[in-house]
């Protein structure tokens, strides 16, 4: 080699280690569980959503209602994860009025022991304790 092609060569790695150009620095960060799992949980709900908005009772609703469903499918596809997880989570619930079933079980379960204890007279197939 000659002492111009050295003066080439030490130029070319010194401009390049100068610029970084061939060379980048490694950034490497570990993935957590909860990134992981989060990841699949978005794609699990987005799968629930895809068949929600294919059966035809829901497409009938929302043509029913004037909404059409291109433009619904193209809304579900620009969720972000946090707005599939609180869709998912309205998905999971039960419907409306669905607690009020529970509450009225426990209403008649307590004025019927109150009733068989004797401390109200609330129902006419019971005798009471107290005498």
């Amino acid at each position: 080699m000659n002492t111009c092609d050295r003066h080439l060569v030490r130029f070319l790695i010194v401009s390049f280690c100068y610029f970084e150009l061939p060379i980048r620095p490694a950034h490497a960060e570990f993935a957590s569980t909860f990134s992981i799992t989060a990841a699949s949980q978005a794609e699990s709900t987005l799968q629930k959503l895809e068949q929600c908005l294919q059966r035809d009772d829901v497409r009938a609703g929302l043509e029913q209602n004037g909404v059409n469903p291109a433009a619904v499918r193209a809304r579900v596809d620009a969720l972000s994860d946090e707005e599939l997880a609180a869709i998912a989570g309205r998905i999971d619930s039960p419907p409306a009025g669905g607690e009020t079933i529970d509450v009225l079980a426990f209403v008649f379960g307590l004025l019927l022991i109150t009733d068989v204890l004797g401390f109200a007279k609330v129902y006419s197939f019971t005798r009471s304790v107290k005498k």
